[in-house]
C-alpha cells in the first residue's frame, strides 16, 4: 500500500517533523491540507504554511495551505470543511501541532500552562472531533498523534510537569478514540521518537546548534508515519510506537542515515529509556528554554 491519492490534515505542517511527514505522503502521490499558523516568515523559524504547500507540490503531491491556531474550534471545523470541497473528503489526520515550555512548576507562567494545555490536548481532541465524521467514510482511516508513550513512573514528570501531562493529554486521546471508534474501523496510533529530532523547537527552546549535532533528522519519523499510516486500519490501533522500532520491524537496517552528525552520540528523548552505546541522555533535563 502507498498513500496515492488519500487525502492528509496535517496540523502544524509547515516545518519540522510535520512537513517532513507530508513530504513523504507526497512523493506518494497524496493530497496533503497543511494546517498550521504561521502564515509570513519569521526569523526564528523556517517555512510557512505557503512554502510548505509548495514543497509539497514540488515533491509529487496536491496542497492546500490553511491557516489555523487549532485552539479556534470554529477554524477548525471550516478548514476541514474547505479540505473536504477540494478533496472529497479526509484519510488521515496527522496531529503533529504542539507547545513547548521546559520549566518547572515555579517557572511555568499560567499563560504558557494554557498554551500548552490548549494546543496538545484541546487541540487534538477540536482535530479529532472535526476529522472523525469523514474519516468513518474512508477506507483506511488513521489518526497518528505526535505524543510519547504513557507511563506513570514519576521520573518522567518531575522536570517538567506542565508540558509533560499536556503531551500525555494528547496519548491519553490515542488510548480513548482507538477504543470509542475501534467498531467503526479507524485506527487511532501515537508515535514518537528515541531521540531529539532537528526542529526549531529543539533549537530556539532546548540545546541550540549543540544539541542539533545529536539529533537525528526529521525523515526518521516520516519513514515511521509512512509505514503505520499504510497498514490495514483494522489491524493497527491503539499503539504508542517508537520511530526506530517501527523501522525495524519494516526492515531498515542502516539507521545512520537519519543522523544530523555522523558518528555523534545521539541524544536521547526525554520521555524514552537512552540505550547503552547508542545515546547520551545528559542534555534534556539541564537544557534552559528561552525566555
Amino acid at each position: 500500500m502507498n498513500l496515492a491519492g488519500k487525502t492528509l490534515f496535517i496540523s502544524g505542517g509547515s516545518r519540522g517533523i510535520g512537513l517532513a511527514i507530508a513530504l513523504r505522503a507526497a512523493r506518494d502521490g497524496a493530497n496533503v491540507v497543511i494546517a498550521a499558523k504561521t502564515a509570513n516568515p519569521d526569523p526564528r523559524l523556517e517555512g510557512t504554511v505557503h512554502t510548505a504547500a509548495a514543497a509539497v507540490q514540488a515533491a509529487g503531491g496536491k496542497a492546500l495551505a490553511l491557516v489555523v491556531d487549532i485552539r479556534d474550534e470554529e477554524r477548525v471545523k471550516g478548514a476541514v470543511a474547505r479540505a473536504v470541497e477540494v478533496f472529497g473528503g479526509i484519510d488521515i489526520l496527522v496531529n503533529n501541532a504542539s507547545a513547548i515550555r521546559l520549566t518547572g512548576t515555579l517557572d511555568t507562567p499560567v499563560k504558557r500552562y494554557d498554551l500548552m494545555h490548549g494546543v496538545n490536548g484541546r487541540g487534538t481532541f477540536v482535530c479529532a472531533q472535526a476529522c472523525l465524521p469523514h474519516l468513518i467514510n474512508s477506507p483506511n482511516p488513521h489518526i497518528l498523534t505526535l505524543s510519547p508513550p504513557l507511563v506513570t513512573d514519576p521520573k518522567w514528570f518531575k522536570d517538567f510537569p506542565a508540558y509533560t501531562i499536556a503531551k500525555y493529554t494528547m496519548s491519553l486521546f490515542t488510548l480513548a478514540l482507538a477504543g470509542e471508534f475501534k467498531d467503526r474501523g479507524v485506527a487511532v496510533n501515537s508515535l514518537w521518537p528515541r531521540t531529539a529530532i532537528a526542529t526549531a523547537a529543539v533549537r530556539n527552546e532546548i540545546g541550540g546548534a549543540e544539541m542539533i549535532a545529536a539529533c537525528r533528522k526529521p525523515e526518521i519519523v516520516a519513514d515511521a508515519a509512512h509505514y503505520i499510516l499504510t497498514r490495514p486500519s483494522s489491524e493497527c490501533s491503539g499503539n504508542f510506537f517508537l520511530d526506530d522500532e517501527v523501522l525495524l520491524a519494516a526492515g531498515v537496517r542502516d539507521f545512520s542515515q537519519y543522523d544530523v552528525q555522523a558518528g555523534a552520540a545521539l541524544q536521547a528523548d526525554f520521555f524514552v529509556e537512552a540505550l547503552p552505546g547508542m545515546l547520551r541522555a545528559d542534555n534534556m533535563t539541564k537544557a534552559k528554554p528561552r525566555p
